[in-house]
């Protein structure tokens, strides 16, 4: 049986450089009329539904969904200036395991992230590693990362059939993602790349955690594949 690899996003496969609180900076203020200093909300882990909702109450707007959908418009319209403007990279070892996996026949990688869709897809699209993901579970209209990772779960049997919990691997960098792959079953994986160092990434429950990538013959032997696909 296939094993599956959720990964995140932001993070976990590449750092933008601050490219999405700039758009919603710009989104907002364009919303508004007035600028809004975003560099204090911390947005690590988050949803883009719950983000857009935090930066409207922080505005003194109501986050109705209309509201919310208004901001996600403006934030999708200005977000590819804005990777182009901050030069962000796809983190160390990213691309080499991905090429691995997408070779093998027993292992299916699947997006699992906070991002809405289109935000979520640019990112990919502007870095390069959207090839790698034709499919994927993103924010939607959820606040709470346990619901994308219940419909990632949903995505990956309708291309697998049932898959066994013990089989899951959910790989992000923050306990958010820890948390979300606890709830599913998952064995949750943990890149201290960021906001969240190891010790804490352990804390939370963390099945492994790497302070970054490792080779692809070690991430395969973490996540129980073989080197040779038979």
């Amino acid at each position: 049986m296939k094993k599956v690899v959720f990964w995140d996003i932001d993070g976990t496969l590449l750092n933008t450089k601050g490219a999405g609180r700039l758009s919603m900076e710009v989104a907002i203020a364009e919303l508004t009329g007035d600028r809004t200093d975003l560099s204090a909300l911390n947005m690590a882990g988050l949803t883009d539904w719950d983000i857009c909702s935090r930066i409207l109450e922080k505005c003194n707007l109501e986050p109705t969904a209309e509201n919310i959908e208004q901001l996600q418009k403006l934030y999708i319209k200005h977000l590819p200036e804005m990777l182009l403007r901050c030069r962000g990279y796809v983190l160390a070892g990213v691309r080499e395991i991905l090429e691995n996996l997408q070779q093998r026949t027993d292992v299916l990688s699947l997006v699992l992230t906070g991002n809405m869709e289109a935000g979520g897809r640019a990112k990919l699209a502007h870095y390069g590693l959207d090839s790698y993901f034709p499919l994927g579970a993103f924010s939607g209209r959820s606040r709470d990362r346990v619901e994308i990772a219940q419909r990632a779960v949903v995505l990956a049997q309708q291309q697998l059939g049932k898959v066994s919990p013990e089989r899951l691997y959910v790989i992000g960098d923050t306990p958010h993602d820890v948390r979300c792959g606890r709830a599913i079953g998952a064995r949750a994986i943990a890149i201290a790349s960021g906001h969240h160092g190891a010790e804490e990434l352990r804390d939370c429950g963390s099945w492994w955690v790497w302070d970054a990538l490792p080779h692809p013959q070690q991430f395969l032997e973490t996540v129980g594949l073989r080197e040779t696909v038979y």
